[in-house]
């Protein structure tokens, strides 16, 4: 067809030079995607390096310690898919004597591969015909064909999947699909477009109908909830202080963080103390309390907004789990943790 003609012969003149494009090797193709799901090429380059450079087989990545992993991933986000990431490199070397599945259904079978990454490995690695679609593709296909289906509904899913189907190489199936996700980001972007040099300025449903802005159709998430973190910077004598590793479902699982008292809004200093949950962490000990930042720091979450003020408390001894100030860095933390340990220098404050 000749849409795929004129694709990979502008994604030939025109592709980035990255290194996952200059092998076929089935580990390093998984940790790209796995890297860049809902992330830029420009962010996830070094952490790419970083992880390449630690673990150059997936052997190296089975064996670390998931705390090394979620140190070494600090900052990308999303940090189920570092998770997911160490359990499937464990599974893979233990289980699969460290070789991935060659096709696009067993792919599947891993976890933390879903409809898009195992496309992607079954056709960059495998030449399998399946096509990817991801948020580049919806907005090429979309413009191009001047299709308003909304991209995150499940009839949206459907329809772009076998557009993308029918219009893949199929002879060529992973320079058609890096070659549409490529011109999604570089030519179709989401804002200013080149529609003026687009090679499909001929036929280009969006441009014709003047809807390039309009598309794609995404239908709006939910209420953003409000979330009030208040963290407890604990200080001893000793220059200790105390992190805990949070558990659970919900955010940041297995990352560490200062002892954490939740409010359902921001309190004064006046009220804190008073809060039940703030007098159980200290154990009714005596202590100097602090308030670091009077604005909160407002960290913001697909899903949530988090206001979080950072208390220092002062206290003469510590628990024996406690940790010392000068080894904080040794630790993975949120993104909002570190930017505190960045700016505050506890031991000195």
């Amino acid at each position: 067809m000749m849409f795929s003609k004129i694709l990979i012969n502008w994604y030939l003149s025109n592709k980035r030079d990255l290194p996952w494009r200059k092998t076929s090797e089935p580990y390093r193709i998984w940790l790209s995607e796995i890297m860049l799901q809902q992330t830029r090429i420009e962010q996830g380059l070094p952490y790419y390096h970083s992880f390449t450079e630690a673990f150059p087989e997936v052997f190296d990545l089975a064996r670390a310690s998931r705390d090394k992993v979620l140190k070494l991933w600090q900052g990308l986000g999303y940090y189920s898919r570092a998770r997911n990431l160490h359990e499937t490199a464990r599974y893979v070397a233990e289980e699969l004597d460290g070789v991935f599945p060659d096709n696009y259904k067993d792919l599947k079978k891993l976890k933390g591969v879903g409809d898009y990454t195992a496309s992607a490995i079954a056709s960059i690695c495998y030449n399998e015909p399946v096509a990817v679609v991801d948020g580049n593709v919806y907005r090429v296909l979309s413009r191009y064909f001047d299709i308003d289906t909304p991209i995150n509904s499940t009839e949206g899913v459907k329809e772009f999947k076998a557009l993308a189907t029918e219009l893949l190489d199929k002879e060529r199936p992973a320079d058609f699909n890096q070659a549409i996700m490529e011109f999604g980001a570089l030519h179709c972007k989401p804002k200013n477009p080149l529609c003026d040099t687009c090679p499909f300025q001929d036929s280009c449903l969006a441009l014709k109908n003047n809807k390039v802005n309009e598309l794609p159709v995404k239908l709006k998430k939910g209420k953003i909830k409000k979330r009030y973190f208040n963290y407890l910077v604990f200080q001893s004598d000793e220059n200790q202080t105390i992190l805990q590793q949070r558990t659970g479902k919900g955010i940041w699982n297995g990352l560490y963080e200062f002892p954490l008292v939740e409010t359902e809004k921001q309190v004064s200093p006046d009220e804190f103390p008073a809060e039940p949950a703030f007098r159980e962490k200290i154990g009714g000990k005596k202590v100097e309390l602090h308030l670091y930042n009077e604005e909160p720091v407002v960290h913001k979450l697909s899903h949530q907004h988090i206001f979080a003020r950072f208390w220092i408390v002062k206290s003469d001894t510590l628990p024996k789990e406690s940790v010392e100030i000068n080894r904080l860095e040794e630790y993975p933390v949120p993104v909002l943790i570190q930017n505190f340990l960045r700016e505050c220098e506890i031991g000195n404050y």
